[in-house]
This record gives C-alpha cells, sequence and structure tokens, in this order.
C-alpha cells in the first residue's frame, strides 16, 4: 500500500505497510513459496505488529491478507518443530497469539482471503472483524485427517457460521473444501471480490471506517465482542487438554501427511 505519506515495515514472513492518509494498515503474510504457512518468525512478528498498532494513532483500520495468488495461509509451517511437555494439562501453541484481539487490540480488522484458507488460518479469520474473499477462495480444516484435533480452529469457526458447517469442514478434513461462495451464503465472508479484488475491497471498507470517529469504532467493536467474549473464552479454556489428549504421536501424524490423497470435492 503507498501513498498518503505510507510507509513500509517488516521483515522475515511479515510485510506490514501504512497509508498515514487514510489511517489503513495492511499486514500481508509474505512467505508465498511456503503457502504463507506461519513458522515461530512470522508468529512472533504477527504479535509484535498488533501490539504496535495499539499505540499508533496514526492507523485506524487494518487488514490482513496473504502474498500471492495461492493462498492466504495454511496454517503453521509443517516444518516447524515445537517441543511439548509430557502432560495433557500444558501445551504450547506457536498460533495461540497471533491475532488481533489475543494482543489486546480492539480496532477493526478486516480479512482478505486469496486462495486456500485452512487450518491455522482460522486463528487469524476468527479475530477478524469480517471477511472479503476472492470468488475463488477455498476452506478447509485439514486436522481430523493427520490425526489431530481441531479445538481452537472449531471454536473460532463456530462463532462465525452454523454449528453444522463448522462440525461438516472440521470433521470431513482434506476430503472436502468449502468454496468462496458457500461461505459467503453460511456467512463466514461478508463479500465476495472478483478474482485478484478481495484485498482492494477489503482496502476500501477499511479505509470507510477509518473515517469515521475512532472512539465510536473501537467502542463498538469492543461491543460486539463482548457480545461472545464469555462463551469464546470458556471454550478456549479448553482447547490445550482437547489437543493434548487427542492428537496422535508427531511420527504418526508424518505417517498420515505421506499417504494423504490429493483429490478433494469443493462445494
Amino acid at each position: 500500500m503507498s501513498g498518503g505519506g505510507g510507509g513500509d515495515r517488516g521483515s522475515g514472513g511479515l510485510s506490514v505497510s501504512v497509508d498515514k492518509e487514510s489511517g489503513v494498515g495492511v499486514l500481508t503474510l509474505d512467505r508465498p513459496s511456503k503457502l504463507n504457512a506461519i513458522d515461530l518468525d512470522m508468529a512472533a512478528e504477527l504479535a509484535a505488529a498488533w501490539r504496535e498498532f495499539r499505540f499508533d494513532d496514526s492507523v485506524r483500520a487494518l487488514v490482513v491478507t496473504g502474498a500471492g495468488t495461492r493462498a492466504f495461509c495454511t496454517g503453521i509451517d509443517r516444518d516447524v518443530v515445537v517441543s511439548q511437555p509430557n502432560s495433557p494439562y500444558m501445551v504450547d501453541d506457536p498460533l495461540v497469539a497471533i491475532g488481533p484481539k489475543a494482543n489486546d487490540l480492539w480496532k477493526p480488522v478486516i480479512a482478505a482471503v486469496n486462495g486456500i484458507a485452512c487450518g491455522g488460518a482460522f486463528y487469524l479469520l476468527g479475530e477478524a472483524e469480517f471477511i472479503v474473499a476472492d470468488e475463488g477462495a477455498t476452506f478447509f480444516d485439514p486436522h481430523t485427517t493427520y490425526g489431530m484435533v481441531s479445538a481452537y480452529e472449531s471454536i473460532y469457526m463456530a462463532q462465525r457460521m452454523p454449528f453444522g458447517e463448522v462440525a461438516r469442514m472440521a470433521l470431513m478434513g482434506t476430503a472436502e473444501r468449502m468454496s468462496a461462495r458457500r461461505a459467503y451464503e453460511v456467512g463466514l465472508v461478508s463479500e465476495l471480490a472478483s478474482p485478484g479484488g478481495a484485498l482492494a475491497a477489503a482496502v476500501e471498507c477499511a479505509a470507510v471506517i477509518a473515517s469515521y470517529p475512532v472512539e465510536a469504532v473501537q467502542g463498538t467493536v469492543r461491543a460486539l465482542w463482548l457480545a461472545k467474549e464469555a462463551a469464546r473464552a470458556q471454550a478456549l479454556a479448553h482447547a490445550p487438554q482437547l489437543v493434548s489428549m487427542g492428537n496422535l504421536p508427531g511420527e504418526r501424524q508424518a505417517g498420515l501427511f505421506a499417504a494423504r490423497r490429493s483429490g478433494f470435492r469443493l462445494r
């Protein structure tokens, strides 16, 4: 994003651009060769960026997107190895703090989805105010296919879609993908954009919101999240134990990944 006295910053896998004239910031997951999968460095950069924007009064609305056309984000980079304590009561989740709400940012965030959004991408989509998607975008949750519990992801999606749609996505795994059209029909996506147009459409919405009085906007964002925060917090509190007890050991997960089939049904 350029113009208006904007600036760019970022390193590693995250690019951050600010247009100070419009008050809109854009965070881009910038690992297109890895389908914008999140490694530990990018996870830390995301958390730091959201915290920094808490204190940047020149930025009044934000957009999060992925670089390239193939994917918004495919979740955690499988090459990342995370050691886990040998206890069902302690789980180290590298993605648990990558979203704006997890970092106490209550400025409006719009997600612009291009290509694939799956698995750990839902940590970001689940903490955005709304989602704009290219017509060719697809959504799915691969966890159960590979012997992993979809806990955080399903909890986030259960607050954005009808229960049956979330259950189908989580339980069908990689065998099925939800089209952008279907995601729009069930309420996950608020606007469909022409191919390649999601980012521009999201930035346009963000610029409108950023032009309104800051106190009114941020108060509204906070009120919206208060409406469901108790149920969300209670559910998330149980997620670590469900993951710890239900996930297969790493070597068995690796075997399922190696044996995966490439076909899927698009609905």
